[in-house]
């Protein structure tokens, strides 16, 4: 899975993406019925580019709001991601890309079994991955819970392999009422690299324009 997120079409041939197996230790907390078609049709609102943690030199560029799981999934939550999900990756022109993917559960119980679900499988995670990959070392941190609608959770992981790829993510989870959204951001380097105040206020900012 690949831990910088989502292959975009502009990226640049160079951006080698670092490919690391699902992690997923169980399915996912049942979401029961699938959303109403006039959600489905409109759903929550998604990040802008501009709601991005700033990039040095370049700006942020964004896919559609696609329905479905992302592909290749995410890093950490994976399998977990149920076919009800809604996604938009973003690129920039240089090494760093982002995810946010949406979940309308049926009622604000799921939602909140489904975040929580997430929140484990993002702790967890770095200890799974090396499990899985001796050649990957994996760190992960938490950054702390934010006061917005019912709450969201900020999470960092560091990866690097024996052939030295570095790569660090921040990632975090939120949730109002009974929609879920997960929000990934990635690039080369480790945590010194992560913009954590900024990608505090960019979920903050993702979690507000959910309903």
């Amino acid at each position: 899975m690949d831990l910088r997120g989502v292959a975009t079409p502009g990226t640049h041939p160079r951006r080698i993406q670092l490919a690391l197996a699902t992690v997923a230790t169980g399915a996912a907390v049942a979401l029961t019925a699938a959303v109403p078609s006039a959600t489905a049709a409109t759903g929550p609102k998604f990040l802008k580019p501009a709601e991005l943690p700033p990039h040095a030199s370049s700006a942020w560029y964004a896919g559609p709001v696609t329905a479905g799981q992302p592909d290749p999934l995410p890093v950490c939550v994976g399998e977990a991601l149920p076919s009800t999900s809604r996604h938009r990756a973003f690129w920039t022109e240089y090494d760093t890309n982002a995810l946010q993917v949406t979940v309308v559960a049926r009622d604000a119980t799921k939602a909140a079994d489904f975040a929580a679900l997430l929140r484990k499988k993002i702790r967890d995670c770095a200890t799974a991955l090396e499990k899985q990959h001796p050649d990957v070392s994996a760190t992960g941190r938490y950054y702390g819970k934010l006061a917005v609608e019912e709450g969201a959770h900020v999470y960092g992981l560091h990866t690097r392999t024996t052939w030295g790829a570095s790569d660090v993510a921040l990632m975090s989870v939120g949730r109002d009422g009974r929609t879920v959204t997960f929000v990934k951001w990635a690039r080369m380097g480790d945590f010194r690299h992560a913009q954590v105040a900024d990608f505090r206020r960019t979920t903050k900012t993702a979690v507000n324009k959910l309903y």
